[in-house]
């Protein structure tokens, strides 16, 4: 399966939106528009808004209501940052959003753990065998998760 071609910012924001109405989610967006307000641009010189090419980079923050808890930040270099109940997953690039906050929301996501040493992991598979894992830090399995945990290895 490929993924939407997704060219900027406001194309991922506009996408989230869909996704949010369809699983009837409130959502709020935050923009970031210029050199001097995006978090990646820290050398931006004072009252500067536009990158050394002229282009006006854009900076999305979208947080979604409901269980469980999801954040998006979208980067002007084409990727995001994803949380979820606290868990972080950096450089998803833009396009595998969609399909990201789909699996999350429509029940794909899971956690798997093991018993020795113990430790926890938030898995979302995407279409086209594509996986995100990231550890689920000690003590911070959210009832949400806790309600997607897959057999844990011994």
């Amino acid at each position: 399966m490929t993924h939407p071609h997704l060219p900027t910012t406001q194309s991922v924001v506009t996408a989230i939106r869909a996704i949010a109405d369809e699983f009837r989610l409130e959502v709020e967006v935050t923009d970031d528009i210029g050199a001097d307000r995006t978090s990646r641009r820290t050398s931006a010189g004072a009252f500067v808004v536009r990158d050394p090419d002229g282009s006006l980079p854009h900076e999305a923050y979208v947080e979604l209501g409901g269980s469980p808890s999801v954040s998006v930040r979208v980067y002007p270099e084409d990727d995001a940052q994803i949380t979820v109940d606290g868990v972080q997953f950096d450089d998803v690039p833009r396009e595998r959003v969609p399909a990201f906050l789909r699996s999350v929301y429509g029940g794909i996501a899971h956690v798997k753990g093991r018993v020795f040493p113990p430790a926890w992991w938030l898995v979302v598979p995407l279409p086209a065998d594509e996986t995100y894992k990231e550890l689920v830090l000690p003590g911070v399995l959210t009832p949400w998760m806790s309600a997607r945990v897959r057999g844990r290895k011994g």
